[in-house]
């Protein structure tokens, strides 16, 4: 057990793909959770284990947009501990600049003001690697913000105004800064999802391009760090880089997985091609979080794959039809 242990815990975005690992992580925990979701929310991650959350019968349906409602939900909660995941930008379809600002900034500060008023001992809020923009090295959390598109834009603005708010009011308000996660319950049309359930029903993989890079980092690593967040005091105000610490291409990924998988084929690309701002470099600096936190990835490319498949082996039925489970 650690100090998340008979902590009252709220999860915003609890359906999402690290939401949802989040919620399992605290309740194995010994945590009472919360979880606040809107009402088109599609719960399938977390079917399983809704009688396990407090009040899940509870209409705590919310737009974090929605100010009085939100107040009112928080002062019945009086949670200690605030994991606030929810966003809007991040997939390929979601496009609305102004809804992207609205949930990404607004939403955060109309989370932040209602939980301010009743207290917490920490708010941990889910920031990207996309509030970097292109870098020609490893990124590091002093680094300049150059976003380069709208969602990366309403991430870092959330993060200056956590940090901000935390420093100038002395509030325990921290930021994980998440690369490219990865694991149990993700998306099926992300690639790591999309080649290993491609291997399991014995069809060829198809990526676009095999030369993009990104961080990749396996969920229990991402969930130790937030667990590690609520064992460090005095850390209001700080962001932290989470990643694995080496970019990967996307090519040579598809390709270990499907060695791993034990299926027999051939990688099917598209034709080489460079997108709008996609990086030569993508990895992070994660001497921070290892120096401060005592945090380090436990989990290489190869073992965080392996778990990968077995889990979809094992939970291939939820992903039902061709897999686009949202």
């Amino acid at each position: 057990m650690t100090s998340l242990s008979g902590k009252k815990v709220l999860i915003t975005g609890a359906t999402g793909f690290v939401g949802a690992n989040l919620v399992r992580m605290v309740l194995k925990q010994g945590s009472e959770v919360y979880i606040i979701t809107r009402k088109e929310s599609d719960k399938w991650r977390i079917d399983d284990v809704l009688g396990e959350i407090a009040e899940y019968n509870t209409d705590f349906n919310i737009d974090l947009l929605d100010c009085d409602k939100l107040k009112r939900i928080i002062r019945r909660i009086r949670p200690d501990i605030i994991y606030h995941t929810a966003t809007y930008g991040g997939r390929p379809g979601q496009k609305d600049a102004i809804k992207i600002a609205q949930t990404n900034l607004i939403g955060t500060i109309n989370l932040i003001k209602a939980c301010q008023k009743f207290g917490f001992d920490l708010f941990v809020n889910t920031g990207s690697s996309s509030e970097y923009g292109i870098k020609e090295r490893a990124m590091q959390e002093g680094d300049l913000l150059e976003p380069v598109n709208d969602y990366g834009i309403s991430k870092s603005a959330a993060t200056q105004y956590c940090r901000a708010v935390a420093r100038n009011k002395g509030l325990p308000i921290v930021t994980l800064r998440l690369f490219s996660p990865y694991g149990s319950y993700e998306q099926s049309t992300r690639l790591i999802p999309s080649v290993i359930l491609s291997c399991l029903r014995r069809k060829k993989p198809k990526i676009s391009s095999p030369y993009f890079v990104r961080d990749f980092v396996y969920i229990q690593d991402v969930l130790d760090a937030y667990a590690k967040l609520s064992e460090v005091p005095d850390l209001g105000g700080e962001v932290f880089n989470i990643g694995s610490g080496k970019q990967c291409m996307v090519g040579d990924v598809a390709n270990m997985i499907i060695e791993l998988s034990g299926y027999c084929t051939e990688l099917e690309t598209g034709m080489p091609q460079g997108w709008p701002n996609e990086p030569k470099k993508w990895e992070a600096d994660i001497s921070k979080a290892n120096d401060i936190l005592g945090w380090m990835p436990k989990y290489s490319m190869e073992k965080g794959l392996a778990e990968t498949i077995r889990w979809f082996e094992k939970n291939i039925n939820i992903y039902s039809g061709c897999g686009e489970v949202i």
